[in-house]
């Protein structure tokens, strides 16, 4: 407990805003993290406030339920509609589909329910043997061992598995990749570090030549972490560091690694609003093939709407604009009556800046 709160001392973020308004850049610089929990950090306790006018921090594609396709929720739907369980988290039953939500296929007599973890989905599939029982599986390479451990763990023949699994370095470099955004550096996710360890980002900030930093999830983790990466900026330095040592690694959880190279292959994938990211997805294997819902069920979902019209998710999640941008923000869209994804997750920008007013000025 000693810890935590010394990760939010609010005389050591006094001393954290000195230090980078020393460290200032001369020139306005961008710099993009790919974590909703970062984002609720920033947010909640008003690190922008603590910026330099020059430095401004954005919010990428960090939330899996925002980038999480129409085709993989549509096939969902599918599966769903067909009379098998289908079991997700919670926020990804809300996210608009091509003809509706999980939400509202439930209320019309699917059997859709919201598990914290595939484990529960396995539970549920041997609690019902005579129903087909699916776990839509989201979210990136924190959530993915989960997925793999209880295929490997000889689940029963009624649980299926229809894979939405995103890898995170390969949409940093996309991000990059991208005109006419000029990304300074990046705050990589501590949880996904801490599964794929800070060695997996040192390809791609040598290749694009932008520092990436390794942040924690404290008030402090994160102030810090935007102080070296303003060191690197001022010294011409582009590495990565790590600024969460007390939980990442360089080389990572190499068990949880071995898992997910056991089970799953690396393809192509569609994420919402970005479109597809070469080898930025997660395939079942074909020793696994049995539990593959979309063998099973024969769906194939088609690329619905993924930009819903007068939305500007798309670009929130490009690092192209703020939840503020866009005219439904905060009016017909709320997290109440989500028009876009980003307002639907609890990691997404524009759902966490309406719970805490994430102004980029406070």
């Amino acid at each position: 407990m000693s810890e935590l709160f010394s990760l939010r001392n609010p005389e050591w973020a006094e001393r954290f805003r000195g230090l980078l308004e020393k460290l200032r850049p001369p020139r306005p610089v961008r710099i993009v993290h790919v974590c909703g929990t970062h984002e609720i950090t920033i947010a909640q306790h008003g690190l922008r406030s603590l910026l330099p006018e020059t430095v401004e921090v954005l919010e990428g594609p960090g939330c899996p339920v925002c980038v999480t396709s129409t085709r993989d929720l549509d096939c969902a739907l599918r599966i769903a509609e067909r009379g098998a369980i289908l079991c997700t988290f919670g926020d990804m039953t809300r996210v608009p589909g091509t003809r509706m939500t999980l939400e509202e296929a439930r209320a019309e007599g699917a059997d859709v329910r919201v598990v914290l973890s595939a484990a529960d989905a396995v539970e549920i599939a041997r609690r019902n043997p005579q129903k087909p029982v699916v776990f839509f599986a989201v979210g990136f390479e924190t959530t993915a061992p989960g997925t793999a451990a209880v295929l490997l763990d000889n689940p029963p023949d009624n649980f299926f598995v229809l894979v939405s699994h995103k890898l995170i370095p390969p949409a940093l470099a996309a991000l990059l990749s991208a005109p006419p955004v000029e990304i300074a550096a990046f705050l990589a996710p501590g949880h996904v570090s801490t599964v794929i360890g800070a060695g997996a980002y040192r390809e791609i900030a040598a290749r694009f030549r932008v520092p990436i930093v390794v942040a924690g999830f404290e008030p402090l983790d994160i102030l810090y972490a935007l102080a070296l990466v303003l060191r690197q900026l001022r010294e011409g330095r582009a590495e990565v560091e790590n600024a969460y040592p007390r939980s990442v690694t360089e080389e990572g959880n190499l068990r949880a690694q071995e898992l997910l190279r056991r089970v799953f292959r690396v393809g192509p994938a569609l994420w919402r609003g970005i479109g597809e990211i070469p080898a930025s997805g997660l395939y079942l294997r074909e020793e696994f093939a049995a539990h593959d819902a979309q063998r099973e069920f024969g769906v194939e979902g088609e690329l619905g709407e993924e930009k819903p019209p007068g939305c500007r998710c798309a670009e929130v999640l490009l690092a192209r604009a703020v939840p503020t941008d866009c005219p439904l923000y905060g009016t017909t869209c709320t997290p109440l009556t989500p028009v876009g994804p980003c307002m639907v997750g609890a990691e997404g920008a524009c759902n966490i800046w309406y719970r805490y007013a994430g102004r980029p000025r406070l």
